[in-house]
């Protein structure tokens, strides 16, 4: 009686699960951690190579960003593109967020005040609304894109200080806008850092 219990007692002897297991997983992290991965970037790399290499803009042979990623731009001779909240620094790419901020908070009307001024202090005479993405951060923190009416409003302080026809201004506006993805998806967008590229480019 004492060995039978002895016997009930004891584990049951798998012997021969562990190798199959150990060969399963190497194999599907061959499969789907080198192999899967490899394969799809490859044809990016070959459909897409502009797009797979990171959207990377190229300007005078030295890269100056990416058309995915916004810079800083305050000088009043450039187009300024949306408020970043990403931290430590605005655009930064490794810290990808929005501000959290809801409609009632003070800090979120306190950040848009003070956007609005710097606009108005930057062209005193222009008393036209101010676009709400000129003074708002995307969910992201990284947006490139303004839309077409926030590059309009600032189109006579940038031909301005420039001293250049605000009709070339908007001309470069109107070349450098995005239209919706297969015509329908999404809204038009203006890339700041390519329109303003092409503002240095004016002689």
């Amino acid at each position: 009686m004492s060995s039978q219990a002895n016997t009930l007692n004891q584990p049951a002897q798998q012997p021969g699960m562990l190798r199959p297991a150990l060969i399963l997983f190497v194999a599907l992290s061959v499969v789907t951690g080198l192999l899967y991965p490899g394969v799809v970037t490859g044809i990016a790399r070959a459909v897409f190579p502009h797009q797979a290499a990171g959207s990377l803009i190229v300007h005078d042979g030295k890269t100056v960003g990416s058309e995915l990623i916004g810079q800083p731009f305050s000088d009043p001779k450039y187009f300024w593109g949306r408020l970043s909240a990403t931290a430590p620094m605005p655009y930064n790419g490794a810290a990808s967020v929005g501000s959290n901020l809801g409609p009632t908070n003070p800090a979120l009307t306190d950040a848009a005040k003070a956007r609005i001024d710097a606009l108005r202090a930057a062209d005193p005479g222009n008393d036209a609304p101010v676009p709400v993405d000129l003074v708002t951060a995307s969910a992201s923190g990284l947006d490139p894109q303004i839309s077409p009416a926030a590059a309009k409003y600032q189109a006579a302080r940038v031909a301005r200080v420039r001293g250049i026809p605000q009709d070339r201004v908007e001309a470069l506006i109107a070349a450098n806008t995005d239209a919706p993805m297969v015509g329908v998806l999404g809204e038009p967008g203006v890339n700041v850092l390519k329109l303003n590229l092409a503002l240095d480019g004016v002689k």
